[in-house]
């Protein structure tokens, strides 16, 4: 009988040892899921983007560059052609596209400019009030490995005083990466630029 009281504070003894484990176990259980929760939200939070347009939060996702690659391929392609073959009869008004286009390629695209200046195409552009604009229509690349091949198909209309021209322009090329800037926020460089095909399909009086 003597030993009894201690057995019994023995056993209670374990017993709250026993209680205090599983309390420090399940707060580590607690602890570890809420940072896992916390980690997990993080990331998400980081592949948002809120953007303010016209006074209003508007929520984008981002993604990884492989992701968009192509796209981004294409819409730098398009970019390009546009801001080049695009030509009002304004002096300032085409060094300034130029200007822009120019960031976007190498010397290839220089040396075709430097080919309409020299033939007096950009000289007739602005004595002759001519506009030029450009269409798309659809651009062919391939992002399977760099640089990357692409082919461009477009229709030119040149606007005269007295007619309407439209011409088949085709043109193809190569794109590298480079750094992404306010001049080029794609961070393509078109290399080995050429048309390879720009004839008259079409020609309506005014």
């Amino acid at each position: 009988m003597i030993f009894k009281p201690t057995d019994n504070l023995d056993k209670a003894f374990r017993a709250m040892r026993a209680f205090m484990v599983l309390i420090v176990i399940g707060s580590l259980s607690v602890s570890m899921y809420a940072l896992y929760q916390n980690a997990v939200l993080s990331a998400r939070m980081q592949d948002r983007v809120y953007i303010l347009s016209n006074g209003k939060a508007a929520e984008v996702f981002s993604s990884s560059r492989k992701e968009n690659v192509a796209v981004e391929a294409r819409d730098h392609i398009s970019r390009f052609h546009q801001l080049f073959f695009s030509l009002d009869p304004d002096e300032k008004a085409i060094a300034s596209t130029i200007k822009k286009a120019l960031y976007l390629a190498d010397g290839s695209a220089k040396k075709q400019y430097d080919d309409l200046v020299e033939s007096g195409y950009i000289a007739g552009v602005i004595s002759g009030n001519v506009s030029q604009e450009v269409t798309i229509d659809s651009v062919q690349v391939s992002v399977t490995t760099a640089p990357y091949l692409f082919r461009c198909y477009a229709t030119v209309q040149i606007i005269r005083s007295t007619s309407i021209v439209i011409r088949n322009l085709i043109t193809h090329g190569q794109l590298r990466n480079t750094a992404r800037s306010d001049n080029n926020p794609h961070g393509f460089l078109i290399e080995k630029w050429e048309t390879i095909e720009n004839r008259d399909i079409k020609i309506e009086n005014r």
